[in-house]
């Protein structure tokens, strides 16, 4: 791969209009983003769960937010990298002059990485991959082919979020939100089926990044960044150069955030948040400095930048390093797993303290087992109203699903995958109250 193909400013669905002059393209990435945070999809991670519930009367950190955050530091990680090879090319502007939008391309990569997530955090891909593993979703094994089984029995937000930014919903035209190819594939951290994303020797297959619906876009993105193919069918291709910066982005935010949103909340104490995060602050007056502070959220505060700024050098320094291997598609770990081994040591500490005392609290469980009965039970009720509808029930149920999500397709992939889009797509508390209104638990209001 080579940073002249895999920089490209056509775009989804309007590649009519696409002149070829990189040059006067340099806006195009900016504009990427700004149709990403506009967007309704974009505005509803407002009300999906980071990792604690929402809403508190202690602010923590949701879907929006934290992607809002990790966009700033891929910013940073790409724009890094540009000046670092500027520095030992100064022609660069010249033989590659999209170059110098790394750190656009990977903030609107990073904007959009969350978008296919549904309500309640992982539990909602969890509730979505049961009803069709083992509740009344299975019915539907037979008349759908192995690869679209595929897809259902291991929903997965990657996918999702590609499917979103390139589907042709009904009444939306046809281009979808019309993003570049670049910024599309920057967003594919798994390339590959999702009959080949579980194979966690490879760091571009543990999970998938495309439906079947999607596969075919999915190539004309790859074709088009020349991406490496490894392999027809199931297939599956190496990575765009830039996941591994929004990947990167993604893992600095959410292990440190996490942290900090832990001590509002008073699962973890000030010492221990201290004990975490002063060794990544790579800042021998930190302590003095703390030491003239009262406030300890304003202590943990400057301990997060500073820990989010070393750990931005780390990885950028990483990817700048292995650009070679990762170009050629056989870089097989993320950014954050080849950072200097002091700086390793805290991070897999952090994660460890994570999952003991933080991803297993008693409010995140509850929120996941509650988010987990509530997907279900939309979707036991609106995909069999909208494969059969035929009761005045089940015509009633079909009513209340957007006109954009219907679909003309007859078959049942394709009208399961409409009703995914609709119940994906909603915030935890939309998602709560249809789920009361047609469960018959609470009434709507007239008002």
């Amino acid at each position: 791969m080579n940073w002249e193909k895999l920089l490209s400013s056509k775009r989804w669905g309007n590649e009519d209009r696409f002149n070829g002059n990189q040059k006067e393209a340099r806006s195009e990435f900016q504009r990427d983003y700004d149709r990403i945070i506009f967007s309704s999809p974009f505005r509803r991670l407002q009300n999906k769960t980071q990792v604690f519930p929402l809403p508190g009367s202690v602010f923590v950190h949701n879907r929006l937010t934290h992607s809002l955050e990790v966009a700033s530091v891929g910013r940073s990680l790409g724009t890094i990298f540009y000046n670092r090879i500027k520095d030992s090319d100064t022609n660069i502007d010249e033989t590659c002059p999209l170059l110098c939008e790394i750190g656009n391309i990977v903030a609107s990569a990073c904007l959009a990485h969350d978008l296919g997530n549904p309500a309640f955090g992982h539990s909602g891909e969890s509730a979505i991959s049961h009803y069709f593993n083992s509740g009344d979703g299975k019915v539907y094994q037979e008349q759908v082919n192995e690869a679209q089984w595929e897809d259902l029995i291991h929903f997965e937000g990657n996918a999702n979020a590609l499917r979103i930014l390139t589907h042709p919903f009904a009444g939306k035209g046809t281009g979808g939100f019309a993003l570049t190819y670049s910024t599309l594939a920057a967003i594919a951290k798994y390339p590959c089926a999702s009959v080949a994303g579980h194979n966690k020797k490879n760091i571009y297959t543990k999970k998938y990044g495309f439906f079947q619906s999607e596969q075919s876009g999915f190539e004309k993105i790859a074709a088009e960044m020349d991406l490496i193919k490894v392999q027809e069918s199931p297939l599956i291709y190496k990575r765009h150069p830039l996941v591994y910066l929004v990947e990167a982005a993604d893992d600095i935010c959410y292990n440190i955030i996490d942290l900090e949103d832990a001590h509002r909340l008073k699962i973890l104490s000030y010492k221990e948040v201290e004990s975490l995060l002063l060794p990544l602050c790579n800042d021998a007056k930190m302590p003095s400095r703390l030491a003239e502070m009262e406030d300890d959220d304003a202590k943990i505060t400057l301990m997060r930048a500073k820990s989010i700024s070393t750990l931005i050098w780390q990885c950028s320094n990483v990817f700048y390093q292995e650009q070679e291997s990762i170009l050629n598609g056989d870089f097989n770990i993320s950014l954050m797993d080849a950072i200097e081994a002091p700086f390793l040591s805290v991070m897999k500490e952090i994660e460890k303290i994570s999952i003991k005392k933080i991803y297993n609290y008693s409010s995140v469980v509850q929120i996941e087992v509650a988010g987990y009965q509530v997907m279900g039970g939309l979707l036991e009720e609106f995909i069999p109203a909208y494969l059969q509808n035929e009761s005045k029930y089940h015509k009633k149920l079909v009513e209340l699903i957007p006109k954009q999500f219907l679909t003309e397709k007859n078959d049942v992939y394709s009208k399961i995958q409409s009703v995914l889009d609709f119940v994906s797509g909603m915030t935890d508390i939309y998602a709560v109250e249809l789920f009361r209104k047609i469960k018959g638990i609470s009434f709507p209001s007239m008002s």
